[in-house]
């Protein structure tokens, strides 16, 4: 049993949060799916970061599932458009595109939540929230530079790609379970 199986059960039983680890820098989640980031690369070249949604993503949730596949196209559409050099318009709206769907997708998840009296809700709204806050700063970052710059891709990496791996193999899959249980 790996460790994110060992979090989703041991979370299940007592329902504390996650023990996730965070980087003291930004407060991020060091990701558990850093490691499994290369199984989900359709390319191995450099920044190609774009990520296949397959069982080791699934909830088992249908609705949670759906709007994850449309939340990881609109992932891929920006990681495709975060090449160094790109027209930082087309990046900006992709990043906005993005944030689009994000926002629907986390409204429809914390209600989900609250109608089924989920226990970390409080919890899983603030992962939304670092993220809403770390793609605001993608952002910014962005509008200040020409265009995508090999900082801004790095960042897109982690705090996009990464950030979403993690949160839906440990957040989302606890959440499923509960819901299921």
């Amino acid at each position: 049993m790996n460790m994110i199986q060992q979090s989703v059960i041991r979370t299940t039983v007592s329902l504390p949060a996650p023990p996730l680890k965070t980087s003291p820098k930004t407060g991020y989640v060091r990701s558990a799916a850093s490691a499994k980031t290369n199984s989900h690369r359709q390319n191995k070249e450099a920044h190609t970061m774009s990520i296949t949604f397959d069982k080791t993503l699934a909830t088992g949730n249908e609705q949670i599932d759906t709007q994850h596949k449309e939340l990881i196209d609109r992932v891929n559409k920006l990681t495709e458009n975060c090449v160094v050099g790109k027209e930082k318009n087309v990046a900006i709206q992709t990043l906005d595109f993005l944030m689009d769907y994000t926002d629907f997708h986390f409204h429809d998840e914390e209600k989900l939540q609250e109608e089924c009296s989920y226990p970390l809700l409080g919890a899983h709204k603030e992962q939304h929230a670092k993220f809403v806050k770390a793609v605001e700063e993608l952002r910014e970052m962005l509008e200040e530079e020409e265009g995508p710059s090999e900082a801004f891709v790095e960042a897109v990496k982690k705090n996009v790609v990464d950030w979403l791996l993690n949160h839906i193999m440990v957040w989302d899959k606890q959440l499923a379970e509960f819901i299921c249980g």
